[in-house]
């Protein structure tokens, strides 16, 4: 309705907390980390079975907070490991809430946010949406081919925040997205780095099982080793999804995911920390070039964000080994949810119209 101001709840599940805000229009009238221990976490065998435990977290703080349910005009949930699909929004719907639960590519936390703004809305009859989720796969079908036939590449990438801050980098080069050839680097606990052009992802990492290593993920493997490592009977397939999805990358190294933490050490003189947080800058700066190449080395831009772009250090050592193939510009931290209450707002505007998954 013309002159309304859409109340939008944002739901965005992490592995150890879950995020909530609620916005009146673009206004931000709350924003709070709900946390979860390990040992609360251990209880439940899958991330579907958190669902109830996580949706009361959620309605007892709105209440708590003064925000009643029936105030709503919609939710929206961080977006999960989907079958692959185009960005955009996505109004929650059975074919959905199926995959979410069944994990069709994987089990992640982000899987429980469509879950969770469904449950929520349905009761309220208000509609639920997702907005780029992480399987936002716009690649190109040469990016697609590896050397098996049966194996083939797909996106699971940080495309929420990526996307939104590469609109603001845009903007900063007098551009629209839509007009903007950018390579986009998503720094956090597991790192992304995609090729956007004109508006579309047309190649990027896979944050879970590819590219450069990151705070918690391995990242990419040599093959070889890696199934060796598959048939030696040290770990079960769990055990071994599990090493590589949240315990590679500096917690395998050095026993922290914390970049302040490796710093600190580096800046005390510890000369193990510093070889591998170079190594990840290193190769972050060398999947930018790979993706340069992507754009035919027409880059505008090379956008760095997520939580590790706050470091001085690692933005550092990254931009003097790239900043010959285009600007750096640098986004710090992640702006999720004010991006989900925006693609909600836009629907809801008549701005756009939601997408149907199948």
């Amino acid at each position: 309705m013309p002159g309304e101001v859409f109340r939008i709840l944002v739901i965005n599940p992490r592995a150890s907390a879950t995020s909530v805000a609620v916005f009146d229009a673009e206004e931000e009238r709350l924003a709070a980390d709900l946390p979860h221990s390990l040992a609360e976490l251990a209880r439940f065998e899958r991330v579907w079975d958190q669902y109830l435990y996580r949706k009361d977290q959620i309605t007892s703080h709105l209440e708590e907070a003064g925000i009643p349910l029936r105030s709503l005009h919609a939710v929206v949930g961080r977006g999960g490991l989907l079958k692959p699909v185009p960005g955009g929004v996505y109004a929650v719907n059975g074919a959905m809430l199926d995959d979410l639960r069944a994990g069709v590519q994987g089990e992640h936390a982000a899987n429980l946010g469509g879950i969770l703004a469904y449950g929520i809305a349905h009761v309220l009859s208000i509609p639920a949406y997702v907005v780029d989720p992480v399987s936002t796969d716009e690649m190109r079908p040469e990016a697609r081919i590896t050397g098996v036939p049966a194996i083939r590449r797909t996106s699971l990438a940080h495309a929420l925040n990526m996307r939104w801050v590469a609109r603001q980098a845009a903007a900063a080069l007098g551009k629209a997205y839509d007009e903007s050839n950018l390579v986009m680097a998503h720094l956090g606990a597991g790192i992304s780095v995609a090729a956007h052009r004109e508006g579309l992802m047309v190649d990027a990492t896979n944050a879970l099982e590819d590219g450069p290593f990151g705070p918690e993920r391995a990242g990419r493997l040599p093959a070889g080793d890696l199934v060796r490592l598959c048939f030696s009977g040290r770990y079960t397939e769990r055990e071994l999804i599990r090493k590589l999805t949240s315990g590679g990358g500096l917690v395998a190294h050095l026993g922290t995911r914390d970049w302040r933490e490796v710093e600190a050490r580096i800046a005390g003189g510890d000369a193990d920390a510093r070889l591998v947080y170079e190594a990840m800058a290193y190769q972050v700066a060398k999947e930018i070039g790979a993706m340069a190449v992507a754009l035919r080395a027409r880059a505008d831009a090379i956008v760095l964000t997520g939580d590790l772009a706050h470091s001085e250090l690692l933005t550092g050592w990254i931009e003097e080994r790239v900043e010959w193939i285009a600007p750096v510009l640098r986004f710090p931290g992640s702006e999720e949810n004010r991006a989900l209450a925006a693609g909600a707002l836009r629907v809801l505007r008549g701005e756009e119209e939601a997408r149907i998954y199948a």
